[in-house]
């Protein structure tokens, strides 16, 4: 199941999450262009009524309220979902926001037009029940020909490859550079991973400028299932859904595999 650690992650994670990007903005901008480009693809032009159930501090919600479509977001975080609803109204784009499990979504049924889990969201969940579970409440929620969008880390590849860490990315800002990285620890059954975030940030004192001799580092952990295409495929087939099909990221611009479905 998906414990209670995913949330205090995210919890954590959620005042300076944008610094995983080299820049927040630009990637919120192409990655709604990127996901309305494929909505519009499967459902014509339009807008649309979209639920984004693991919209975190907005990355994907904001970039598809810019693009018109009427956007509700949930987020198991309620921290990550409160800063969403600030960005939101920063920006003044009208965005629904609350904190909700994706298993038990308190919407109600033939809601939506579309639902997107995206950036790896949906893996946290650790046991097919759990996803099967989820996926059959997105199922619920979509109209009949709705569309599911689902995004995750490229697992096929991984799970041969079994990758101990990810390169570091650095951002600058005016605390300094931010450079993150992660550590990757598998579970003996080859399919799980623990996960360890690192954070250095430059240290310095109220009001002076960042020490470049001296760091602060953060550690955060999560677990994730690196779930195959055929195995996500196959529970979404299980949920109810129909039509699934997968998308590269260079036929769809999103920076993750794509798996669609329609309800």
């Amino acid at each position: 199941m998906r414990t209670p650690t995913a949330r205090y992650f995210y919890d954590d994670l959620a005042a300076d999450y944008d610094l995983l990007y080299a820049d927040w903005d630009v990637s919120v901008a192409r990655q709604g262009t990127a996901l309305d480009d494929r909505v519009t693809r499967t459902l014509g032009p339009g807008t649309y009524d979209v639920l984004d159930c693991a919209c975190g501090i907005g990355t994907q919600a904001l970039g598809l309220a810019a693009r018109g479509h009427r956007v509700t977001g949930t987020d198991l975080s309620p921290v990550a979902a409160a800063r969403a609803a600030r960005e939101a109204a920063a920006r003044g784009l009208p965005l629904a926001v609350g904190a909700a499990d994706m298993r038990a979504l308190p919407l109600r049924d033939d809601a939506f037009d579309v639902v997107v889990c995206a950036d790896n969201s949906l893996p946290h969940l650790l046991t097919a029940d759990d996803v099967r579970t989820a996926l059959a409440g997105m199922r619920r929620v979509l109209r009949p020909g709705g569309l599911l969008i689902v995004t995750t880390r490229p697992y096929d590849e991984l799970r041969r490859e079994r990758p101990l860490a990810t390169p570091p990315s650095v951002r600058t800002g005016p605390r300094g550079r931010a450079v993150s990285f992660q550590l990757w620890h598998w579970h003996d059954d080859g399919e799980r991973y623990d996960l360890e975030l690192f954070r250095l940030r430059p240290d310095s004192d109220e009001g002076a400028a960042p020490a470049p001799d001296r760091w602060t580092t953060t550690v955060r952990r999560a677990t994730y299932w690196a779930l195959t295409r055929r195995q996500l495929a196959d529970l979404a087939a299980e949920a109810g859904f129909r039509s699934t099909d997968w998308h590269a990221p260079d036929s769809t611009g999103f920076f993750q595999p794509m798996m669609t479905a329609r309800a």
